[in-house]
């Protein structure tokens, strides 16, 4: 999903830095986009810029719709990340330079690695069933991974691990002794957990991890500490586990992974390490080079104004 709401100003990510156990929240900015799509954005933000690699999070819907499309999204550039597209309820139809075309659901994985560059478009497909949910996160990938040529995978199935209450289905990493089959670059872990029966959750962590958990729906308490709907809970590192209380229906997503030892810059679309790459990359795809080209009907998306300031 292309950034909708950008900022002229470059963003800069400083390094990660192993902390201690924390617990501080971060409420998501709110946005309507073109169409009426509501979309909340958990990272980044200006305390919390990256969860290990994850540096982008925006959670849209839950939303029913009649003849319309609350997503339609025109081609747009990627360089130097993963797109994770994750579905809880609806249908988006992917379109890539690379000329692949996907159809994902609920439970399905859509991962882009754009590398060196990629364009795609996402829409709301015709024959849907009027409904739209779901995340779309980005990794940013390390320095020595960065230029990697672009690809796409789609994983129709991903592990589940029961834990206490609760399943989880693991998007990437690994959680409870679940690999998900899905490519990373970094040491990471997402996963989506939904509470089955009202009770405890134990969730296991890396200790050498930062994580956070977003709260989708329902009641979830971690100790005295009650969670907000759309609002990024920053855990730190150093916890072995973090013990919830949740009723039967809760759904958290929870993030992690090794903290980013590299400075990155972020402007619109784009993950890369100077500002210069920036610019090039925005002329590149102004001038039609690089990013190849999307069987979609309709119009890209031009590449916003682009400033000279990087916002520290």
């Amino acid at each position: 999903m292309s950034d909708l709401i950008p900022s002229a100003d470059v963003l800069e990510c400083p390094p990660g830095l192993a902390s201690a156990p924390v617990l501080e929240s971060y409420p998501a900015r709110q946005a309507v986009l073109p169409g009426g799509l509501i979309v909340r954005r958990a990272l980044p933000r200006a305390e919390r810029r990256l969860v290990g690699p994850w540096c982008f999070l925006d959670y849209y819907g839950p939303v029913a719709f009649g003849i319309d499309r609350p997503m339609a999204i025109g081609p747009h550039p990627h360089i130097g990340l993963q797109t994770v597209t994750w579905l809880l309820e609806g249908e988006v139809l992917h379109k890539d330079s690379l000329g692949n075309e996907r159809l994902i659901r609920p439970g399905q994985l859509n991962l882009m690695t754009a590398g060196a560059g990629i364009s795609h478009s996402e829409e709301t497909p015709s024959g849907n069933s009027g409904r739209l949910h779901g995340l779309q996160l980005w990794v940013a990938l390390p320095d020595a991974r960065r230029r990697v040529a672009a690809s796409f995978d789609h994983y129709a199935d991903l592990p589940v691990t029961t834990i206490g209450a609760a399943r989880a289905v693991v998007l990437i990493g690994e959680l409870n002794g679940a690999r998900s089959p899905a490519k990373a670059y970094s040491k990471m872990v997402g996963a989506d957990v939904v509470v089955d029966n009202d009770g405890d959750v134990h969730l296991p962590l890396d200790p050498s991890f930062e994580h956070a958990l977003m709260l989708i729906e329902g009641n979830v308490a971690l100790g005295d500490r009650t969670l907000e709907p759309s609002t990024l809970y920053y855990l730190g590192t150093g916890r072995g586990g973090v013990a919830l209380t949740a009723s039967a229906g809760s759904r958290v997503v929870l993030l992690g992974g090794e903290p980013f030892g590299e400075r990155i810059l972020m402007w619109w679309n784009f993950v890369a390490r100077t500002p210069e790459e920036i610019a090039g990359a925005r002329n590149d795809w102004e001038q039609g080079s690089r990013f190849g080209s999307v069987a979609y009907v309709g119009d890209r998306i031009p590449a916003p104004p682009l400033s000279s300031r990087v916002q520290r």
